[in-house]
């Protein structure tokens, strides 16, 4: 039973007068009020030992609740933490087990993870930084040399397990296949060395079309790499897929079908006659085989070299006027307002360009690349998502 849906210290001081009164029973009383007898002699009771102020709603939490440790349990569980630095709550527990087993009780592992929060012995997780992917539509090109798409093609083994790793680059617009060799490494230096062969034979092309993973994009807020970087510093739009999607690059992924159809199934018996195997698949696919989205015209009859030349220097990098310079340092930051900012580390050296856009919101660039908008009270940088540049396919740097 529950009291009547008036003010309960009311009805409460109401039924402890009456009572007190003896007029009618404490029965007839909690009839009279609802309740049971239970409720009406613990309400007469605490009255009688705390006055009105035992009419109040007390506390429901227990006395001494078990997820409160006592100081030798929580000795114990930190010296298991300070000794196992990589442990956490569920260890620490089996190991409280072990040591303590005349223990009658012991806490739960979310209490002991309670407690390591609470003495900031938790390093939460961060989410790894993902590269942002470029706002659609993706750019469509209207002519050879607009859109290349790159990629590794997963990795597989020749017949005595040496690991081949092709790097391929197609034109999108053509479906000429540009590149398709194995690299021993996929890091920077290694990916840079095949895309400065493939400029000097066919020229810069305006967008590079990638996925997330490295060395194409680095997770950092702006999700550039320094492959990317170098690419805009040559005046190289680098445009990337949404992460697990790789549908959005489906004339490369459709390329590498047949790709990994052709020459690893099965496999060549080294990696020696596996290049080989490359260098003549990519002969084939450019100017043997009939294409079906081209007429059933080859890729090379469609594709022709780019007039943007690989030059030996890289271009100075010039900004308008009314942007403010700044030399990224070697931590990755620069000085603003009194404030030090952290851009990224694979900027160092360089120099970015601060507009300011309104009072307080400074956009970056990096040459004519945004990198994003820096809240100049905050510090804190928003990054742009990157756009793609179908509105204006003959967009190029001016450096």
């Amino acid at each position: 039973m529950a009291w009547k849906e008036t003010y309960v210290m009311e009805e409460r001081f109401k039924f402890i007068v009456e009572v007190l009164d003896e007029k009618y029973s404490v029965k007839e009383l909690c009839e009279a009020y609802g309740i049971s007898r239970k409720t009406g002699y613990k309400w007469l009771e605490r009255y009688k030992i705390e006055g009105i102020e035992g009419l109040k709603d007390q506390s429901k939490a227990p006395v001494n609740p078990w997820n409160k440790l006592n100081d030798l349990i929580r000795e114990e569980i930190l010296n298991i933490k300070y000794t196992y630095k990589h442990w956490g709550p569920k260890k620490i527990r089996a190991k409280l087990l072990v040591n303590n087993p005349d223990w009658e009780r012991f806490p739960a592992a979310s209490t002991i993870g309670n407690l390591l929060e609470k003495e900031g012995l938790v390093i939460s997780k961060k989410r790894n930084k993902k590269a942002i992917p470029t706002e659609f539509p993706l750019t469509n090109g209207l002519q050879p040399n607009d859109v290349w798409s790159a990629d590794f093609k997963g990795y597989f083994y020749t017949s005595i397990r040496e690991k081949c790793t092709p790097l391929t680059i197609s034109d999108n617009y053509s479906r000429y296949l540009l590149n398709c060799r194995h690299v021993d490494r996929m890091d920077f230096v290694e990916t840079k060395k095949e895309f400065e062969r493939v400029f000097y034979n066919y020229g810069l092309p305006l967008v590079i079309r990638t996925d997330n993973g490295t060395p194409f994009s680095a997770r950092n807020i702006y999700g550039l790499s320094r492959l990317s970087l170098w690419w805009i510093r040559l005046g190289i739009y680098p445009e990337r897929i949404k992460p697990g999607h790789p549908e959005q690059n489906g004339r490369h992924e459709r390329m590498h079908r047949t790709l990994k159809k052709t020459v690893a199934k099965p496999p060549a018996k080294n990696l020696k006659i596996q290049k080989e195997k490359l260098k003549y698949f990519r002969d084939e696919y450019n100017n043997s085989r009939p294409h079906e989205a081209l007429n059933m015209d080859t890729p090379s009859m469609h594709y022709s070299r780019s007039t943007r030349e690989l030059s030996n220097r890289l271009p100075n990098i010039e900004y308008s006027k009314d942007k403010i310079v700044k030399r990224v340092q070697l931590k990755g930051d620069i000085y603003y307002k009194g404030r030090r900012i952290f851009i990224t580390e694979c900027l160092y050296g360089e120099n970015i360009g601060l507009e300011e856009i309104e009072e307080d919101k400074v956009k970056l660039w990096y040459c004519n690349y945004s990198l994003g908008e820096l809240d100049s009270i905050t510090g804190k940088i928003k990054p742009c998502k990157c756009q793609s540049i179908n509105k204006d396919i003959s967009w190029t740097y001016k450096i």
